[in-house]
This record gives structure tokens, C-alpha cells and sequence, in this order.
């Protein structure tokens, strides 16, 4: 079957080790079951994979990809959750959670294997190309709002880095959320269209905002850290789930930190709960993925490229030929 997938480990030229090619099909296995790719879509974390990060050389060729939506054995639409080994379904009893392409192969294909546990059935409501959008990055937007800022409707939040998949995501969800969303961009393209998008206002990173936020949405990183914490209110919450720019900021602002008692929160994807959650929250409230570009699989390459300047806005769907 064709596939998009990592042959080889480059940490300063990723899109040199992406290959497209025949790779073979999934092996049946007990507890999993073999999903037909309608769509799948592109996120940050499949460029991290073809740098190594998360991915072992011992585990290449790994077909890449983290979201899709398809068909199932018995015909069913549906939605895949990416993390494995949740719960132990499907895997060894001591096995730790991992990201689809971490350890098994993704969904950059023109069918996926995961555990039967990993799959939701797709609201009719959704096409397969939107419903693809939201396992990672629309759930990792998802998580960071309503469980780790925990933030309420008529509560202010930032969101650094309009365009990306999960900042995309924090603005149109805090739209729907009833929540007073600000978001910054250095594209002034971005800060027009995350305004469209619900955005009260956008600005340029550092800008000094109307009002201190109730919460950060962080995924930029080391660019925008001071901007974020001192955006905040006292007792606010800042959520990071990423660090595109860098892991290590020239002023972490420690003292800032604790001395307006600020809340630091790690995130990372979401539950399958949640993902039945926000899969529900689409259906019903009419929000929808945003989406940069659809392309065919054979042009997976065109979308690494595209993702990895930047220049999107939303996300990129692939969609398999075969």
C-alpha cells in the first residue's frame, strides 16, 4: 500500500528522511483492528518524528501520522484516537502510553491498524476530512481549555502563535466557549484571520494586551514565554503543550511566577473521554476544523514543506489515492 512514512533520522534537514512509497500492509492482531484511510492530517509531531524526537532509529521505516478518520471492518465512519496503550488495551499489561508512529505505524496510509479500543464512531455530522483534524491537535486545544485551564464561559484567554493547529483550535473552541480570546501573531495576515476566527483582538508577540488574561494557551515556547506569564492575572494559569520556538527562554520569570501565586501547567493530547467530548461539542455547536489545504497523499511532501515554514493557517489533510 502506499505510504508516507520516515526512512531515515535528520534532526537539521527532517523532510530529507521522508520517502513516499510502498510499505506493507498491517498485520492483523488480537484486540486491533484495520481502519481504511479517508483522511489524515499533518501535525508538528510528525516533523518532531522525522528529527528523532520520540522516534527510535530501530523503529524506521515508520509510516508517519497521528490522525485519521475512515472506515472500519464492519463499515462503520470513524475517528481514531492516537494514544496507545492508554489504558493496557490492546498492549502489553506494563506497556507506557505512547503516540501512534512512536512505536506503531501511522496513518499516512492508505490503512491503519490500532487497538479496537482507539476508535470512535465519526458523527455524520462531520466529514472525514474535518473529523481527521481533531484527534491531536483540536484535542491537545481541547484539554489545555476546559480541563487543565479550566477556564468558564466569560473568561479571558491567550493565545500565543495564531495559525498553528492547536492555537487555531484554542481560538475558534474559546469562540464557542462563550470566552473573551486575544491572540498574537507576527504574520498580520494570521492577526486579521484569528479575528475572523472569534478573536476579541490580535496583536504582535509582546505586545502589552487591554487586559490581564485568566489564561495562556502556550505553544510557541521560548519566543513568547515572557509575554505569557506576564499576561496573566494574579492566580492566572498558563498552559504549554509545545515549544516550537525552544524549550529554554532568556527569562523564565520566576519571580513573577510566585510571587502572583501563577499556575504552570503541562499538557499533552487527551483522553479518548475527551475526544468522544469535543467530537460531540462539533457536532452539535456547528464548530469546525479549520483547514489550510486538503492535498492528496502522493503530495505529502508539499504539506511537510508548507507546515514546516509556517506559512498556514489551520490545518493540512491528506487523503489517501489507493
Amino acid at each position: 500500500m502506499f505510504a508516507a512514512y520516515a526512512a531515515r533520522i535528520d534532526r537539521d534537514q527532517p523532510l530529507d528522511g521522508l520517502e513516499l512509497g510502498d510499505r506493507p500492509e498491517p498485520e492483523a492482531r488480537p484486540g486491533w483492528t484495520t481502519v481504511t484511510v479517508r483522511a489524515a492530517s499533518l501535525n508538528h509531531h510528525d516533523l518532531w518524528s522525522l528529527r528523532g524526537v520520540g522516534l527510535a532509529e530501530d523503529k524506521l521505516p515508520m509510516i508517519l501520522g497521528c490522525d485519521a478518520a475512515g472506515i472500519d471492518e464492519d463499515g462503520n465512519e470513524v475517528v481514531l484516537h492516537s494514544v496507545i496503550g492508554q489504558t493496557g488495551h490492546g498492549v502489553g499489561p506494563h506497556e507506557p502510553r505512547s503516540i501512534l508512529t512512536e512505536r506503531y505505524q501511522g496513518t499516512f496510509a492508505e490503512r491503519v491498524s490500532v487497538p479496537t479500543w482507539n476508535v470512535l464512531p465519526k458523527p455524520s455530522e462531520l466529514s472525514f476530512e474535518e473529523a481527521a483534524c481533531l484527534p491531536t491537535a483540536w484535542l491537545t486545544a481541547y484539554r489545555m481549555l476546559f480541563t487543565n485551564a479550566g477556564v468558564r464561559p466569560g473568561d479571558s484567554v491567550l493565545v500565543q502563535g495564531a495559525g498553528g493547529g492547536v492555537a487555531t483550535a484554542a481560538i475558534v473552541l474559546g469562540k464557542a466557549a462563550g470566552l473573551r480570546v486575544f491572540a498574537t501573531s507576527r504574520d498580520e495576515a494570521k492577526r486579521k484571520r484569528a479575528v475572523e476566527l472569534g478573536a476579541v483582538d490580535a496583536f504582535e508577540p509582546g505586545a502589552r494586551l487591554p487586559q490581564r488574561v485568566d489564561a495562556v494557551i502556550e505553544t510557541v515556547g521560548a519566543a513568547t514565554w515572557s509575554h505569557s506569564v506576564k499576561s496573566l492575572r494574579p492566580g492566572g494559569t498558563l498552559v504549554i503543550s509545545g515549544a516550537t520556538s525552544g524549550d529554554r527562554p532568556s527569562h523564565a520569570e520566576l519571580t513573577r511566577i510566585f510571587f502572583l501565586e501563577l499556575r504552570v501547567v503541562g499538557s499533552t493530547m487527551g483522553s479518548k473521554d475527551e475526544l468522544e467530548d469535543l467530537l460531540s461539542f462539533c457536532a452539535t455547536t456547528g464548530v469546525r476544523p479549520v483547514i489550510d489545504e486538503v492535498l492528496p497523499l502522493d503530495r505529502a511532501r508539499q504539506g511537510f514543506e508548507k507546515m514546516e515554514s509556517g506559512e498556514l493557517f489551520g490545518k493540512v489533510v491528506l487523503k489517501p489515492t489507493g
